[in-house]
């Protein structure tokens, strides 16, 4: 998946299926020049946190484990799981992005309201979009399930975050054994009767492009063309990135692959960089300091701490989590490197 020619494609990290439900593809940071790693490394070097998955904050007698997640599954989420069982036994609470009360909400919801998903009255996307892009985007869908007539009357937003999971991914997405480190989070401390509680409320996918105009919605979705056709190989590539605890490399890739490959201006590149860090990351981050904190304060007086997991993006810069909590008071520790 790319992060970020396309705004939507943040909601879904962060990203043919073969006999061992793997997608495959190449992993690009290997197929690059040591000139453009380069590039992609001096952009990390002067970002807080931005490499690891695993940390501990702490501040008095309160004490958080925050774990940087990814949303689709892999057989290499058995290790950070089984390293964190014993905390979560421990933990008075698990908070998570969305809960399962949430995301019954969030289905229930589109159930009942398709327009959330689908534009009825305003033009549809062949309209407002030219032929060749049109044909692209119809034919990117297809391979992920969705026909041309369902395509066209999508809200924007929807089909750009649909062009950043790669068809494989759209499989896997639909077996349930193949979840995501998130729900084992939540699996996990159900088991141990652990409460689970969410970060935010269940619509805010909805809330984050309620207010785009029609030439951000479009542009969102032209951005993202062009990694639609090689979305195995991004997966690939940002999933072995996540891994290895390169979190911000992740997002830097977008920006220098989409400076190369997408027929954008720099300019137009780095504004919707901006917008998407804002929408997706930033703002959010910021309105969960309070969730963590107070449940944290509420844990310590039980003798106990709290465990988060969130999207790994989440964790890094000057408005990521670490550093906003770090700047309350916490000490901030690494735990996986």
């Amino acid at each position: 998946m790319r992060r970020m020619t396309t705004l939507a494609a943040g909601l879904f990290f962060a990203m043919a299926a073969c006999a061992g439900a793997e997608c495959v593809g190449t992993d690009l940071f290997d197929a690059m020049t040591p000139q453009q790693r380069a590039e992609i490394d001096a952009a990390v070097e002067t970002v807080p946190y931005a490499r690891g998955l695993l940390w501990r904050a702490s501040k008095g007698d309160q004490s958080m484990t925050l774990v940087g997640t990814y949303h689709f599954g892999d057989p290499r989420h058995d290790a950070m799981l089984a390293r964190l069982e014993p905390v979560i036994a421990d933990a008075a609470v698990v908070f998570v992005e969305a809960g399962p009360a949430e995301e019954k909400r969030l289905t229930d919801a589109l159930s009942a309201d398709p327009t959330l998903m689908v534009d009825q009255a305003g033009p549809t996307l062949p309209e407002r979009l030219d032929d060749r892009d049109w044909n692209q985007l119809s034919r990117a869908m297809a391979e992920r399930g969705t026909p041309a007539v369902i395509t066209s009357k999508l809200r924007p937003w929807y089909v750009a975050m649909m062009l950043g999971i790669s068809p494989c991914m759209m499989e896997r997405m639909a077996d349930d054994s193949a979840r995501g480190l998130d729900h084992r989070l939540v699996d996990r401390a159900e088991a141990l009767d652990v409460p689970v509680r969410a970060l935010e409320p269940w619509d805010t996918v909805f809330t984050l492009f309620r207010d785009l105009t029609p030439e951000q919605e479009i542009e969102m979705v032209r951005a993202a063309l062009p990694a639609a056709a090689h979305a195995d190989d991004y997966a690939v590539t940002l999933t072995d990135a996540y891994f290895a605890g390169d979190v911000w490399a992740i997002w830097e890739f977008g920006r220098f692959d989409a400076y190369r490959n997408s027929g954008l201006a720099r300019e137009q590149i780095d504004a919707q960089m901006e917008l998407a860090q804002e929408r997706l990351m930033d703002t959010r981050n910021k309105s969960w300091i309070g969730p963590l904190t107070r449940g944290a304060r509420d844990a310590a007086a039980q003798g106990k701490g709290i465990v988060a997991g969130f999207g790994a993006l989440h964790l890094p810069g000057e408005q990521g989590v670490l550093r906003l909590l770090e700047r309350d008071g916490w000490r901030i520790e690494r735990l996986d490197g």
